[in-house]
């Protein structure tokens, strides 16, 4: 059996918080299926943690979760998570495809449903802004499913990718409450030039700065238009609604 001292403990539960994330480099995979997608994935996995090899007693001082996983693994950050300079986020963006640009997603769970969004459609990339919520925050991991080890995701300065898109040659949507319908517009799909779709804050929406950037402002209509109920949509599931309406004209 694996033995774990009190500072090996110590120093997996710490990484329960960004802090010390950002001081190791590493974070936390829980799961079966999160590990295995890990493990077949580009990210070096540091350690493996199997409740057989440990002890039941010693996972239940380890994991994040309330009940304890059958396997743990510590998983080193990937490097080129932000884009520094405006050169980075040209050649992130590429001359063509289709990405996200999130601006300022605070949910965790909202972060890792929309990566599973990217994943399932296929999309080229996913930006973000710098006060999105970390993408290794353990409930956005777990939230992404394994799609975290699969979509290409980057923070960066957004309206500096918006104009990198447009330079570019290509387009940036945003979704708004007084936007046009989505479903009546003619929608660029990223196929000769890259396609930026803005979602913005939960709260918010998108921001000043990013929204003088957007070319075309979109609308997810309720039905029926004239019996509006809710006063909007979840930030993952209008990003899930406008990605298959784009993939939809591909």
């Amino acid at each position: 059996m694996t033995t774990l001292t009190h500072s090996d403990i110590k120093r997996i539960k710490s990484l329960a918080q960004k802090k010390f994330r950002d001081e190791t480099g590493l974070f936390v995979v829980e799961g079966e299926k999160m590990v295995e997608e890990a493990l077949r994935s580009s990210f070096v996995v540091e350690e493996v943690y199997r409740i057989e090899d440990i002890g039941a007693d010693i996972m239940a001082r380890i994991t994040q979760f309330s009940t304890p996983s059958p396997v743990l693994a510590l998983v080193r950050r990937p490097s080129g998570i932000r884009l520094e300079t405006p050169e980075d986020v040209e050649r992130a963006i590429g001359s063509k495809g289709l990405y996200l640009a999130l601006d300022g997603i605070r949910d965790p769970g909202n972060l890792g449903t929309i990566l599973r969004v990217a994943d399932w459609f296929g999309l080229d990339g996913v930006l973000a802004s710098d006060d999105t919520v970390e993408l290794l925050n353990p409930k956005v991991v777990q939230a992404t499913m394994g799609a975290l080890f699969r979509v290409k995701f980057r923070y960066c300065d957004l309206p500096s990718a918006c104009r990198a898109a447009a330079s570019a040659g290509g387009k940036v949507y945003g979704t708004f409450l007084d936007g046009e319908d989505l479903y009546a517009k003619t929608l660029e799909t990223g196929s000769a030039h890259p396609v930026l779709l803005v979602v913005g804050n939960e709260a918010r929406g998108i921001s000043p700065a990013v929204a003088g950037e957007v070319a075309e402002r979109l609308y997810i209509p309720s039905f029926p238009q004239e019996e509006r109920g809710s006063e909007s949509l979840n930030a993952a599931v209008a990003a899930a609604v406008a990605v298959a309406e784009f993939r939809r004209r591909t």
